[in-house]
């Protein structure tokens, strides 16, 4: 299948070429030139298969044209040596947990994804040249990407972050590990490190130097992949006899989440209507009031992950419903939530139900209970786990959150970064001195 750019200026490329090259040349994002719609009897008995079998189907139907079937399959287990389950909350809001993975967010299955088919592309490469991943952090993707590509032979990660602005646990997962992995403390705040990965690419001299692809969910190997979890929650929900009215709520951040779950509504996937939940930070909120895209600086809060003010794949879903905003508003609502009331929800939602919510889930469980209506069943993102937010966690809700043995090791490894200044010029230099 070939892939055509949002922007509408770049040659179409193979996969191979759009995960390589993660970024059009034209700085636009790839699209598929079409999205395969999954049969009815797929649908009909999706309660009867396991997630590995589900997302096998899914996966097929992305990337069945250019990756062999046996390849293919062993891309997706390998990938999904986790469950993402549904877990009630409380009557019709439901959870679907997507910390259980190394890194304890919702962005180890697109990473590991990614990971195991950029290897598949590069493995009979005949130049030896190394290809460089660039990412941009706010939180969780820097953890994800650097674990799912930690010693991979041929491929180096450099993950960008914004100094002070991802929790301690956080940053651990990713400045600690060495190897293959360089972290980059960037002077700056998210959108600034979006920046300079985009500037990279379009560099020549820089591109000429380095071999470079990006692991954002601007890569299309990044985001399509997190869709599995939407169909194989479906498919839960169906067996519990739960899905005629389902809705999904995605704490959005960069939109490639829910812009994944998207491809997956056109797909056939039967979700009724998604609704994005952001926090301060409510670019795509006002965009679904007004119509108007107006993109400005990010703003600091309790779900750091979600901090964008410019989200890049905007794009994607502009083009996915042809620019109209008529269309995309009667799919998807939208709300926005202070560091207050995430808090107040957090508060509220331990103490009715026992279940603790990280800032992020906080966003997506609330704006089911002011959302739903009276024949509706929610299920919301539990995108990280709350221990990832310890100290923030434990002083809103006033008890102990527990601590995974896979995030403790995380813990104790010796911090190894790179500070910068948020200046393109400087980022430059620093790669050009690289081999």
């Amino acid at each position: 299948m070939n892939y055509y750019s949002t922007n509408k200026k770049a040659p179409h490329a193979d996969l191979s070429k759009a995960v390589v090259k993660g970024l059009a040349e034209d700085r636009g994002l790839y699209m598929p030139e079409r999205i395969k719609a999954l049969p009815k009897e797929f649908f009909d008995n999706i309660d009867q298969l396991s997630f590995q079998d589900i997302a096998c189907r899914v996966a097929e139907a992305f990337f069945g044209e250019d990756v062999n079937a046996e390849a293919l399959r062993k891309i997706v287990c390998d990938t999904l040596s986790f469950d993402c389950p549904v877990v009630r909350v409380e009557e019709n809001i439901y959870s679907l947990e997507l910390f259980h993975g190394p890194t304890l967010a919702f962005k180890d299955v697109g990473a590991r994804f990614m990971a195991r088919l950029l290897g598949y592309f590069i493995k009979d490469r005949k130049d030896g040249q190394t290809i460089n991943v660039l990412v941009a952090t706010s939180g969780d993707t820097g953890s994800a990407v650097a674990n799912g590509f930690l010693g991979v032979e041929g491929i180096h990660v450099y993950v960008l972050y914004p100094k002070g602005k991802v929790s301690h646990i956080q940053e651990s997962q990713f400045t600690t590990l060495g190897r293959n992995i360089t972290a980059i403390e960037v002077d700056g705040v998210f959108d600034d490190c979006q920046r300079l990965v985009k500037s990279a690419f379009m560099d020549e001299e820089l591109n000429r130097h380095m071999k470079l692809t990006s692991a954002n969910s601007i890569n299309v190997a990044r985001f399509l992949p997190q869709a599995f979890y939407y169909f194989n929650a479906y498919a839960r929900m169906k067996a519990l006899g739960l899905a005629d009215q389902l809705v999904m709520c995605v704490p959005s951040g960069n939109f490639g989440n829910i812009c994944s779950a998207l491809f997956g509504h056109t797909m056939g996937l039967p979700i009724k209507r998604f609704i994005a939940a952001n926090n301060s930070n409510d670019v795509f909120y006002q965009y679904l009031q007004t119509g108007q895209y107006n993109p400005k600086p990010s703003v600091q809060t309790l779900a750091n992950a979600m901090d964008v003010g410019d989200p890049s794949n905007f794009a994607r879903i502009l083009d996915l419903y042809d620019y109209s905003h008529e269309r995309i508003i009667q799919l998807i609502s939208g709300c926005t939530y202070n560091d207050s009331q995430i808090s107040e929800t957090m508060r509220q939602c331990y103490a009715d139900n026992g279940y603790i919510l990280d800032p992020h889930g906080a966003c997506g469980y609330r704006a089911l209970k002011e959302g739903l209506h009276d024949d509706e069943i929610g299920v919301f993102c539990e995108t990280a786990h709350p221990a990832k937010f310890k100290e923030t966690v434990e002083q809103i809700i006033g008890t102990e959150v527990a601590i995974p043995e896979r995030l403790a090791a995380f813990m104790r490894g010796q911090k190894q970064s790179i500070p910068l200044s948020k200046e393109f010029d400087d980022f430059k230099q620093f790669l050009m001195a690289e081999p």
